[in-house]
């Protein structure tokens, strides 16, 4: 797997950000079954510009915890038979699948770890699960599929054994 990773703003987390980023999305692509070497675009950065992203492409003027841009759209969740068929979805100069873009606010992992009661290391692994199940096609705007979703992220994350 290929995370291109790039980190920007003043706060800086007392993690190993880009390996942990590499560990938990190559967990989470394995746990899901994708059978491609896959690379992500990933942006750790502050409230404030992903504030403004979230503005952009939802039309929420608050900052979030995490974006996801999916570049494939599942008809069903985790399932990549449907690419085969296609040439599109693939680094013509690596042959990797192109997943997507990730955005985590520093910010709010900070936050939500204390507000949550646990690590920040827990907090940011779990944002960086919950975004490459979006990114495979995972949603959680349906109760059903909120529960999947639930279900597997907790499945990937005690797979690698970070737990409240």
């Amino acid at each position: 797997m290929t995370l291109y990773f790039e980190e920007e703003g003043e706060i800086t987390l007392p993690l190993k950000c880009r390996e942990i980023a590499e560990k938990v999305a190559e967990a989470a692509l394995d746990a899901v079954g994708c059978p491609y070497e896959a690379q992500v675009c990933f942006l750790l950065t502050m409230n404030n510009q992903i504030q403004e992203m979230n503005m952009e492409f939802r039309g929420m003027e608050k900052p979030t915890d995490v974006l996801s841009f999916p570049m494939i759209e599942y008809a069903v969740p985790g399932e990549f038979d449907f690419l085969e068929e296609r040439e599109d979805c693939f680094d013509p100069e690596t042959g990797e699948l192109t997943l997507g873009d990730i955005v985590v606010s520093k910010e709010k992992v900070i936050a939500q770890a204390e507000e949550y009661g646990h690590s920040i290391l827990r907090e940011y692994a779990f944002l960086i699960v919950h975004s490459i199940l979006h990114l495979t096609g995972y949603d959680h705007m349906e109760e059903n599929e909120r529960r999947v979703m639930e279900e597997k992220q907790d499945e990937i994350m005690d797979l690698l054994n970070i737990i409240r």
